[in-house]
Formats: structure tokens, sequence, C-alpha cells
């Protein structure tokens, strides 16, 4: 099968230059995102603790929970998803068993990150790094497990800020020579550092542009311009959703009408437009009048 969605990310990295990756939180939002033409999509462990929980990111959702949300988006698009593997739920084995499962659920590559179990935000203070032999560990028992080679494997350090530059080097290479198909530079502070970090990383590099983090408000391009391969935007849109909803509900409360948010609003044919309701309906009608006429 050739259409696998691993091959479809690959050559995704291969057309667009850089990749843009963008996050959605569920189904609706990647249907949003083909709308407008988004090549690649990427589900944030943050975003499912927060939008589908209500919970932090401290790693408080299951592989279960990530992966339901994984068989809903991918069950209403074939955009390439790539997919927050955290740490991968545990030892080896179960990073091993995080391939399996998120794979089967139809994701094209899942990252795993360099934090201990108990993981926190990477843009956050105390963080904490596992030892290169541990990750090391995790990444060969993940690239093991992988049914598909075109599946991407990604390995996410967070070494920047907790050991330097020279540290995440070193890791980069180590992690690519255990199995990992790309490298996930996280909370970069300087634009040059991708281009010192890419000089040593023969895989594709993904740039972090998550907001109001460590890492300024660089563009696409000017990562690009400095090494990186894929520039990610994970939870950008959620935000954005959030703090319009935010102001909806505040509004609502005070003038006990939406009719100033009208406007604002996305109306229902657009709504259909975008779930396809119509060709659902015909579908429905059609089934309904056979049975209805069968004796």
């Amino acid at each position: 099968m050739l259409d696998r969605p691993g091959i479809r990310l690959r050559k995704a990295i291969t057309v667009h230059k850089p990749l843009i990756l963008a996050g959605v939180v569920n189904a609706y939002c990647a249907l949003l995102a083909d709308k407008a033409g988004i090549p690649a999509l990427y589900l944030s462990g943050a975003g499912v603790a927060n939008a589908c929980f209500g919970l932090p990111d401290l790693g408080l959702t299951s592989l279960d929970d990530v992966a339901e949300e994984v068989r809903r988006i991918t069950y209403v698009t074939s955009t390439p998803l790539i997919v927050d593997a955290d740490t991968g739920w545990g030892s080896p084995l179960n990073a091993a068993r995080t391939v399996k499962i998120l794979s089967k659920a139809g994701a094209a590559g899942i990252h795993i990150e360099d934090q201990p179990f108990e993981k926190r935000c990477g843009h956050r203070q105390g963080k904490v790094v596992i030892p290169p032999k541990e990750m090391i560990e995790r990444i060969s028992a993940a690239a093991n497990a992988k049914e598909d080679d075109s599946f991407l494997l990604i390995a996410r350090t967070d070494a920047l800020a907790v050991e330097g530059l020279n540290d995440v080097i070193s890791r980069v290479k180590q992690y690519i020579e255990a199995g990992a198909d790309a490298i996930f530079l996280e909370a970069v502070t300087e634009i040059g550092q991708y281009r010192q970090v890419k000089d040593h990383c023969p895989v594709p590099l993904i740039a972090n542009l998550t907001e109001f983090g460590k890492t300024p408000s660089w563009t696409a391009q000017e990562v690009s311009a400095h090494g990186a391969d894929i520039a990610l935007f994970p939870l950008s849109i959620f935000r954005a959703m959030s703090f319009a909803a935010q102001n909806a509900y505040e509004l609502l409360k005070n003038q006990g009408s939406t009719k100033e948010l009208l406007p604002q609003m996305q109306n229902r044919a657009e709504l259909y437009s975008v779930l396809n309701y119509e060709k659902y309906e015909k579908q429905m009608d059609a089934w309904l009048e056979k049975y209805r006429s069968s004796p």
C-alpha cells in the first residue's frame, strides 16, 4: 500500500520548504485545517490535556486518551498527522507499545522526548532530562516496534534549556544512530542554534514555534533559513479559539444576547460545508426511502 500516512508525511516534508505543521485539538479542527490547505497536522499532548480533559500538561493523560483523539482525527482526514507521545508513557516496553497503538490509530509519526515520566511543558522552569543512555533505550525500542518503515519516529530533546547546545548536539547524534527519523528541538532562544544543530543532523529538524514561551515569534521562513525543515505551530489555533470563546461567554453573560457576535461567527452554511452535511443527509434520505419502500 503506497498511500500510507508515513509516506504522505515524508512526501510533504520533501515538497514543502519548510513544512508548516499546524496543531489540531479535535476532528473538527482537522477539517478546518484541511479547508485552509494545511499540508500536515499535529496533535499536542497539551492540546489533548487542555482541550479534551481540562487538565494541565503534566503527563496526566494516558496513551489511550491520546489514541482515541488520533482515531477521531484520522477518521475524517487523510492529511498526515504527527502525534505528541510525551515520554512514551513509561519504560522502553511502553515506548514500543506506543508506536504500535498510535500507528494503528492512523498517525503518520510520533515524537518521544527525553524528559522523565514526570514531565512538564518544555517552556516551563524546572525541567529535567534523562541521561542519553536512557533515551536511547526508548528510541531503540520504539524504532524496533515500527511495523511500517515510513512511520516517522521523532526524538524530541529538551536538553538545550538544561545542559546547553554541546550536549544537544551530542544527544542528536546518538538519537539518530539509535533510530530517530527526525529531531524535535525544544525551547530554542537564539535562531542560529537551529543551524548549529542542523549541521550535525542529516534528518529533518523541527522548530517548535509555540507562542508565549521561551522561543521568539519567528516565522516559518526565518527558521527555515537557519536550517529547520519543519515549522510547528502546536496550539496557535486553540489559543485563538479559546480567546474568542472566552470573550463570547463574557459578552453573553453581560448582554444576554449573541447579536453583537454574529459577524464573528461561522454561519450555518459554512459549518455544513466543512462537515459535508448535504452528502450525509442525501445518503440518509436514500437509505430511508429504500427501507420504507421495501415490503
